[in-house]
Order: structure tokens, then sequence, then C-alpha cells
């Protein structure tokens, strides 16, 4: 109760939240000064600002030195919740803007590389805008990941994540919300100007002396070329390149004479794709799903849910059509 009262009478009705804003600028600005100039105030406004959140809270938020500012344990800490705070006001001006206007907002969108170049990703955002021309979409390129942190969405710099989950469920942290969109199946391709694009049969050791474009040790579709050749009684062939990149490595691989791994969504829509033939060869079967990924503890806007849902309609138009096509063509390539 004491605890209760206390924030009542002395936090509560006293800490404003522009005065922890002006703290956070001044912690990324590096000095007061800086952090004046970047709120168009004055230098004494602001350290009268950061002095009344230190009276309050009673510790020392800031270290001051002649070299500027550096933030203490305390600072981190209430700057830590700051981000949601400030995030979920954000959120809020968001949602009066669209429940004003439901076709105008903005969306955040965060991508791995191995979904850069799928029909799935190009397809949504084309339908999407069509839909709600007056959305604001930004798509940023993420790094590739192999581990579960993807970067951006917990700092809530991205509304969400469009990645693909190959991680099992129990190493994924409890804090994140996977919406399931369709699985992307991998197969082994050569150029059309091949050998291999003429043969009708092609067994997994033939290939063992070819210059192979390999994804990244410890991706998926490493782990499964090395568990195929391992089923022959082979180890993994040397990459003549390695790369996290499926844009790169499907690129070269229809110019010149290699080998290499490609999702099926890449192998669609024929002159728009890449010029590769799938060779009937059967790797492991793993699913590779493309996902949406949400934070559980944050409230979407209600346009960032339109896009997933959009997402969802575009990727149930795909495993529904095209995909068939596209999974019978393939089965004509093993015939």
């Amino acid at each position: 109760m004491a605890v209760t009262m206390e924030w009542q009478s002395r936090l509560g009705r006293r800490l404003r939240l522009r005065d922890l804003y002006i703290l956070s600028t001044v912690v990324r600005a590096g000095s007061m000064a800086g952090g004046a100039r970047q709120l168009g105030m004055t230098q004494p406004a602001v350290s009268e600002a950061v002095a009344n959140v230190e009276h309050l809270l009673r510790v020392r938020l800031l270290d001051r030195s002649t070299h500027g500012v550096a933030p203490t344990r305390y600072a981190d800490a209430i700057l830590k919740r700051c981000v949601t705070v400030f995030d979920e006001l954000q959120q809020g001006v968001r949602d009066v803007e669209f429940l004003a206007d439901p076709t105008t907002g903005e969306v955040c969108i965060g991508y791995t590389e191995s979904i850069a170049g799928t029909v799935h990703l190009s397809r949504l955002i084309e339908r999407f805008s069509q839909q709600y021309p007056r959305v604001i979409l930004q798509a940023d390129l993420v790094g590739a990941s192999i581990s579960s942190r993807f970067p951006g969405l917990r700092e809530r710099k991205y509304d969400l994540l469009l990645a693909r989950m190959w991680l099992p469920r129990d190493r994924l942290e409890d804090d994140l919300n996977m919406e399931f969109l369709f699985d992307d199946p991998v197969f082994v391709v050569a150029g059309l100007r091949t050998q291999w694009a003429r043969r009708r049969k092609v067994d997994l050791a033939e290939l063992i002396d070819e210059p192979w474009l390999l994804p990244q040790p410890g991706s998926a579709n490493h782990d499964r070329l090395e568990e195929a050749f391992s089923a022959v009684g082979l180890k993994l062939p040397r990459g003549t390149l390695v790369t996290f990149s499926v844009d790169l490595r499907a690129r070269l691989c229809a110019r010149g004479r290699y080998v290499t791994v490609v999702p099926s969504s890449m192998l669609r829509h024929g002159g728009e794709g890449y010029r590769l033939k799938v060779l009937p060869i059967q790797l492991p079967s793993r699913p590779w799903p493309i996902m949406v990924v949400t934070l559980k503890n944050r409230t979407l806007s209600p346009v960032a849910e339109r896009f997933i849902a959009c997402a969802h309609k575009v990727a149930k138009s795909m495993v529904g059509g095209e995909r068939g096509v596209a999974t019978r063509r393939h089965q004509r390539n093993f015939s």
C-alpha cells in the first residue's frame, strides 16, 4: 500500500513523460548540449528536466564528464521501460489516425535475405499497396539469422518480421508470436545450359566434383545438403562460393556451370524468376516455412494487422494456385 501511495503522491503526479523523453534524447546524443540541439531547447532547460527525474527517482541517472554524459545503470533500467511507453503512445497516435482514415498509416517491416527473392514478398507488397495506396510501407533487409534474436523487433523498430523459421520451437524465446504463412521447400538446381539440365536422371554422387554454391554452415539448407551427401556415403563438397544470399546463388547458377539449392518460390513465374533446372534429386524432407514474427506483448496498429491479414491471403493463393502448378512442374522434372 505504501508503494502505491508513493507512486500516486510523488511519482504519478510529478514524473512527466516529457522529461523522460528529454533524458532519452540526451543519452542518445551523448551530451546535454547535443540533446538540447536535437530537441531545439536551451541547455539549462534540458539540465533542469534531467535533474527533475533524478530528484523524483532519488538516484543519479547520468555520469557527467568533460567528454559528455553516460547513462548509469538506473538510467538504463528506466529507459528500457520507456522504449515500450514511447512505442505504445506512437501506436496510439497511429490508431487514432487509422480510425479517422482507415486507408492511411505506416507499417515497418523487416525481412531476411532468404525471402528477399521469393514471389510471396513482392506479391504481398504489390497487393497490399493496391488495396491501401496511401499506407506507407517501410521494408528493411535485416541480417541473416541462424539464431532467434530477430534484430529490430524487440527494439520496436519493426511492427513485424518476415522470416524463414527452421529452428526448433524449444529454441525460440516465449515472447514471440509465430504465424505460419506457407512452407517453401528447397530443390537442387543447375543452369539450363549445363549438362545436368538435359539429364532425366541424376545421382547426387555424380555432382560431388561440380562447382557448388553452398549456403552458410549452420543454415537449414547447408544441413540438408550435408545430410543428403552423408546418406550416400560422401562428405559435403567444398563450395566454390559460400554465402547466405539465396539471390546471389540463384543468379550465378543461372549464368554458369554451378550447382546449388534454392527454395521453390524462386522457381516460379518463368522469365520473372531465374533460368534454372530442378534436378531429380530428393533432399531430406524438412519444413522450411515462411513466418510472420511479432512480439506477444506489443499491440499492433490496425493497419499492421491488415498487412498480416493480406500476407495470409497471398500465401493461401500461392499454396492453392501457382504452387500446385510449380509442384507438378517439379514432379515432371523428377520423372
